[in-house]
């Protein structure tokens, strides 16, 4: 190997490993910081989604209308010579995120001007955050009537008068939200899940009561930290892979502007169809079936009535799996762009504090995020494949029809 080789490599693993340690972009620093406000809000994932599309959407076109590099996805603005990208990408983050969380307006203040003061002064300045803005309050206005505040209406099934838990589940009506790349919720919606007196059904079934339960002596340490790891949700459970990624040498504004955009909408549309699938089907988790095992008229799955799930179950139905979509359109669209990206990709996270998990490749990351369901107790095995499949059309109907280079 030679010494330039050798310094490449080190390179390389010096970004993966402290992505910190390079310098920011205005993309990745708003990306940071649009994830700091969705959880300051304290918003629901499908919801915060649905932000990070905003945002980075209106970021990209703000940046496109100067740059022109790629097709626009919905707007372009006239931009006069010399306009700062910088300036236009932190403008249209700014002004759409000050409108979505007004009530953080101090905080989002402080940090626009901290960015901006990283730009020199000038007309190329002013005239930059005049093209950000003005994308952002295009992007806004097109998804105001995009569905994203109907009423919940879901109907608990139940008989007059039989209480049952008055939660009502999330995300019910999110499966009829204006998608971003995909013509309607429903278009990637797959098959039923296996019927319940099935071979397959009773696989999943046993499976996941012997090692997603609380009390398991099947599950290891390693697979229980994972189960743990992975209970952060949202894009808080792609976009440290996706700034690694763009903290590679060598890679252009405009080249992260594209793939984050890309990548949040394409995350934005996996929300969409997998909560239109899941409210479709309205299958039961596993805390529900194996507690009623005896019910499902399949002498091969037994019933457990004390069976809880190492993870808490989230409150939406649980055909197919949602987390396995998302990772399956971020490794659509990333590895369009990085192949199997480098060794290693690293990752923390706030629902296993102190620990560091990483990966060979992207799609080594993502198979984990799948499995880690299972381990948790919350999804079926065939679900986790089927929501891998969905995501992987996603990401790729994504990055094969929008913001595609121009010659």
């Amino acid at each position: 190997m030679s010494v330039n080789q050798l310094r490449t490599y080190v390179l390389l693993g010096v970004a993966i490993i402290f992505p910190s340690a390079s310098a920011a972009d205005v993309v990745t620093e708003w990306n940071e910081k649009a994830n700091t406000a969705v959880l300051e809000a304290k918003i629901f994932s499908h919801a915060a989604s649905r932000v990070m599309a905003i945002v980075h959407s209106a970021m990209f076109d703000a940046i496109n209308s100067i740059e022109g590099r790629y097709t626009p996805y919905k707007f372009k603005v006239s931009a006069p010579a010399g306009s700062s990208p910088e300036a236009a990408g932190a403008a249209a983050a700014h002004a759409a995120l000050v409108t979505l969380f007004p009530e953080q307006k101090a905080a989002l203040d402080a940090e626009y001007a901290a960015s901006l003061a990283q730009i020199p002064d000038g007309p190329g300045k002013n005239a930059g955050i005049a093209v950000g803005e003005q994308v952002a309050a295009k992007v806004l206005a097109w998804r105001a009537s995009d569905g994203a505040d109907a009423a919940n209406t879901y109907r608990p099934v139940t008989t007059p008068g039989t209480y049952i838990a008055t939660p009502l589940p999330i995300g019910a009506q999110w499966g009829s939200v204006t998608p971003w790349v995909m013509e309607r919720g429903s278009q990637f919606r797959p098959g039923p899940p296996p019927a319940l007196t099935s071979a397959e059904w009773a696989a999943d079934y046993n499976e996941i009561k012997e090692i997603g339960g609380k009390k398991s002596s099947k599950r290891t340490s390693e697979q229980s930290e994972t189960a743990r790891f992975w209970v952060i949700t949202g894009p808080q459970s792609y976009d440290p892979i996706v700034r690694q990624l763009a903290a590679l040498p060598a890679r252009s504004l405009s080249q992260n502007a594209r793939l984050f955009a890309l990548v949040e909408m394409a995350a934005a549309d996996s929300y969409i169809a997998v909560l239109d699938a899941k409210y479709a089907f309205n299958f039961w988790r596993p805390i529900t079936a194996i507690r009623n095992g005896d019910m499902d008229g399949n002498d091969t799955t037994a019933c457990d009535a004390g069976w809880e799930p190492l993870v808490d179950t989230p409150l939406h139905p649980e055909y197919p799996c949602a987390h396995c979509i998302n990772s399956g359109v971020a490794r659509a669209v990333l590895e369009s762009e990085f192949g199997t990206g480098p060794n290693p990709l690293t990752m923390t996270s706030p629902t296993a504090p102190g620990v560091v998990h990483k990966w060979a490749s992207i799609a080594e990351y993502a198979e984990e995020v799948s499995l880690a369901r299972i381990y948790g107790g919350i999804h079926y095995r065939n679900s986790t494949v089927v929501g891998k499949a969905m995501g992987k059309k996603i990401g790729e109907l994504t990055v094969q029809n929008y913001l595609k280079p121009v010659r």
